[in-house]
């Protein structure tokens, strides 16, 4: 499997050069959505101060420029030739460390189709055994080979084309999944994928819990009794795949959902902080405050002003 080539890698060059282009002249923005459910471009024109974010199950590619996220106490770096991989919806806190507007960090997020993926290990007889190796965690750093360039560009090649994108993508996601599989990462990868079994599969359950009842009160014994595991188990294992202890994954979805209704909704404080659960607007208030750096109404203010108009 051949690796990613220098910067002087022709398709490379191509890819980034389609990346501005698409981009171009919309200050302001950071992602760009595409006719491609679940493909975002992303860009950026300068250094940013860290922030919070919920990453999706996708890869994450770097093609100019370097990244990091911190999901509770560990960093993930990946610069140009790098993607991060995520398994589950899991909060974080990171920043674009290289950009600038000649050199702007121009990335790709490609959402990650796990039923895909379980098909196309299972006709390449990918063994999912459990190895020796320390368990993955929900989320790992890879580096990105040729053929998944390769894979992106022909991606964001069907956005001009966006009647072939139904019959044609799946097959790219198909590609990209064996390729995954196939690559450096692979072993990362098939662990990821030993997730659909186990322990594992009853934690992303807790999860997929926590995130459809966010204004309900789940306590994690009640977590710990449905995934059939002690309280200490579950708390060990909820953590090993997302980096933090289900109450505060809890609080931190509450308070990213929050943040979605206001920006993107019609959601005012009170009545965003009631729809995530939170029975006092002065501790949701308090909690977003030590978040996000801002209170909820200048933090949603801020973002809707910082966009292009049109």
């Amino acid at each position: 499997m051949s690796r990613l080539e220098p910067p002087e890698s022709r398709t490379l060059q191509e890819l980034i050069h389609r990346l501005r282009q698409y981009t171009e002249g919309a200050e302001g923005r950071d992602t760009f959505s595409t006719a491609i459910d679940g493909l975002s471009i992303l860009r950026s024109d300068q250094v940013n101060r860290p922030a919070h974010c919920l990453f999706k199950p996708a890869l994450y590619m770097t093609l100019q420029g370097t990244k990091w996220a911190t999901f509770d106490e560990k960093r993930y770096r990946f610069a140009a030739g790098q993607a991060l991989m995520v398994a589950v919806d899991i909060p974080s806190r990171g920043t674009v460390t290289v950009a600038s507007p000649a050199r702007p960090y121009l990335g790709i997020a490609m959402g990650l189709d796990f039923v895909i993926m379980q098909e196309v290990a299972e006709e390449i007889k990918m063994p999912l055994a459990v190895s020796g190796k320390p368990k993955a965690r929900g989320a790992f750093v890879l580096s990105l080979s040729r053929q998944l360039v390769d894979c992106a560009q022909h991606a964001i090649g069907l956005l001009d084309t966006p009647e072939a994108i139904p019959t044609l993508y799946p097959g790219i996601m198909r590609e990209v999944c064996y390729w995954l599989l196939k690559g450096p990462g692979g072993d990362q990868v098939s662990q990821i994928m030993i997730m659909a079994n186990g322990h594992d599969q009853r934690i992303i359950q807790a999860i997929h819990t926590l995130r459809d009842k966010l204004s309900e009160s789940t306590h994690v014994t009640e977590l710990a009794l449905a995934a059939n595991m002690s309280s200490a188990t579950f708390h060990r294992q909820f953590k090993s795949v997302t980096g933090m202890t289900p109450v505060q994954y809890q609080k931190q979805l509450r308070l990213h959902e929050a943040r979605r209704l206001m920006i993107f909704g019609s959601a005012t404080v009170e009545s965003a902080a009631l729809e995530v659960g939170y029975a006092s607007a002065s501790q949701f208030s308090r909690e977003y405050s030590r978040m996000f750096g801002a209170s909820p109404r200048r933090d949603a203010s801020s973002w809707r002003h910082s966009q292009p108009k049109g």
